[in-house]
């Protein structure tokens, strides 16, 4: 284990912060989905995986900014999601948590397979010149692609806060988290909610997808990876906790970060997960949930 000098630690801290931002893009759809329809979405992985490809399309045949083509594959990706939720979910949420999880887990081996014959099994990015750029936070230089990850994490997760909070679909999708019966008691549609969260959780995996592609690179196998960090994030938040992810995912990214600066860069993933297992052993419902 090699000390950092102050320097070296302030850049892990600050570098980690920004970093959580992007684990908390990746990981806010997942949040979504589990907190309404209490379903493990194992595909999510590929989902963002999926919204990089996209972003990648619309680079090379189209010469698309991968931040600006946003505003073609969020809404592409929602409704790639609204019929995978009515179609092929639904008729299975009454029928135990097993038929629902078992049809991500094929659904996940089948969109990479789907890769692979589409784009083969090379590693793939996104190009921009801003995705390679270095910005000045305080005297340190950070890749600037993690500012803008912390950027969108923030503006992600208070603009779904409002959207839960202050408009009528909002109230039905957390009336629907709460009590499904009572909520189709009540009048409201529980199958479209259902659907549309599960595309609002697919355009926010597109969101992350692209960011990856821009900070990172991406192959048709790497999604279960970023599956994995987003399971983490969410469970350290707190399932179905949109705020708790947004920390969760600050935090993981800093305790990564600086875990690295002491132990070297290999260790950043053993680093992450072993403090993820030891905060999930000391608070199992997570650092942000709530008693059931």
């Amino acid at each position: 284990m090699a000390i950092p000098t102050g320097h070296a630690l302030a850049t892990a801290l600050v570098t980690g912060l920004l970093l959580g931002g992007l684990f908390t893009v990746t990981a806010l759809g997942l949040s979504l989905i589990f907190g309404v329809l209490r379903l493990i979405n194992l595909v999510h992985g590929e989902l963002i995986v999926l919204g990089a490809y996209l972003s990648y399309i619309l680079l090379t045949h189209a010469s698309i900014d991968p931040l600006l083509g946003l505003l073609v594959i969020v809404p592409v990706m929602f409704l790639i999601g609204l019929p995978l939720q009515r179609i092929l979910l639904t008729p299975l949420m009454g029928k135990g948590a097993e038929a629902p999880l078992l049809t991500t887990f094929g659904l996940s081996i089948i969109a990479q397979n789907l890769f692979i014959l589409g784009f083969s099994g090379d590693t793939q990015a996104l190009h921009a010149s801003y995705a390679n750029a270095s910005l000045s936070v305080a005297g340190i230089d950070v890749p600037q692609i993690y500012a803008i990850s912390f950027g969108f994490a923030l503006v992600l997760t208070a603009a779904t806060h409002l959207f839960l909070k202050r408009t009528a679909v909002g109230c039905e999708i957390r009336a629907s988290a709460e009590d499904a019966g009572a909520a189709e008691m009540l009048g409201v549609n529980v199958s479209r909610v259902y659907s549309l969260t599960y595309g609002l959780g697919a355009a926010f995996a597109a969101i992350g997808g692209v960011l990856v592609g821009l900070a990172f690179s991406f192959t048709p196998t790497t999604g279960p990876g970023y599956l994995l960090t987003g399971f983490a994030v969410v469970v350290l938040g707190g399932l179905g906790s949109l705020w708790g992810t947004l920390l969760a995912g600050l935090l993981l990214g800093v305790v990564e970060s600086v875990g690295a600066a002491f132990w070297g860069d290999g260790y950043r993933d053993f680093i992450g997960l072993a403090a993820f297992l030891i905060i999930l052993a000391i608070r199992p419902r997570g650092l942000f949930g709530r008693a059931e």
